[in-house]
């Protein structure tokens, strides 16, 4: 019998598994995530994390993530969000500066109020504030950060407003992006709408989902972290999503960045037993 939880940060959902003695083997962890987050055939999910005892000193458990096809992520802002709830309210790490092991190195909790937890991000790797792609005869702006994961970012005006065909159409276009030459692991793609007074509106086209999320931890880290250094946010902003709302910080020392902080809400959505009849382990 296999218990989990359903959890979602502002929308960004994930299925949550304890395996601190290790039964789950390595090999079929894969075929095990695009089982249970396939959307209607399973539970359903962005992607699915499994929690195990650190290797990395200091680290209070380690958290594998994987994609809703499988793929592995080394990184996920809101689901870290969601995997320090998890991990104290299941006695595995106190709700202050608790430390999750990830593919892309220690990432720092907190809880701050009611449901919202803070997680500092990755530092910021290969920042680049302005490039053009060309795609399909068009030359598109971008920005470009890895922060645990790579993202591009790109400005859409009257994004918020966007749907039907023309919402299609920019979905085919983040697909597009997503595999550019230019980005050789891939990348999500970020597109931005400023708001005026420190908030932004994002949508996230994302790698290993294939499709647009209700948000994206990461990407809206990246998303804030560029347009403050290009000076177009200040330093603390929000970001408006599908799923709800985010809070990210940017904190400087001199010219370089000494934390990047996101905060926001979690949701305990169900805990169960998985029982789909496909889990062969």
């Amino acid at each position: 019998m296999m218990q989990f939880w359903k959890m979602n940060g502002a929308g960004n959902d994930f299925i949550l598994i304890q395996d601190m003695d290790h039964r789950l083997p390595d090999e079929a962890l894969p075929e095990l995530a695009r089982t249970v987050c396939e959307r209607r055939l399973s539970v359903g999910a962005d992607g699915m994390m499994v929690v195990r005892p650190a290797k990395a000193p200091g680290a209070d458990f380690k958290m594998l993530f994987f994609n809703a096809d499988g793929s592995a992520g080394e990184m996920c802002g809101n689901g870290a969000r969601c995997v320090c709830r998890f991990g104290c309210e299941n006695g595995l790490a106190p709700r202050e500066a608790q430390r999750v092991e990830t593919g892309a190195g220690l990432v720092t909790g907190w809880y701050v109020d009611g449901k919202n937890w803070r997680v500092r991000l990755n530092d910021p790797l290969d920042v680049v504030l302005r490039q053009v792609l060309e795609l399909k005869g068009q030359s598109i702006p971008c920005s470009y950060a890895v922060v645990g994961v790579p993202h591009a970012v790109v400005e859409q005006p009257g994004l918020r407003e966007l749907k039907g065909a023309a919402l299609d159409a920019l979905r085919e276009t983040g697909r597009a992006l997503r595999h550019h030459p230019s980005f050789p692991r891939g990348a999500n793609v970020n597109f931005y709408e400023l708001l005026g007074q420190g908030r932004v509106y994002i949508r996230t086209f994302e790698r290993g989902v294939e499709d647009f999320t209700y948000a994206c931890g990461t990407g809206t880290g990246a998303v804030v972290l560029t347009l403050a250094l290009r000076g177009l946010l200040p330093d603390s902003a929000d970001a408006e999503m599908r799923g709800g709302l985010l809070h990210v910080d940017v904190e400087r020392e001199g010219e370089a960045i000494k934390n990047l902080w996101l905060t926001g809400p979690t949701n305990v959505a169900a805990k169960g037993t998985l029982t789909d009849d496909r889990i062969v382990l």
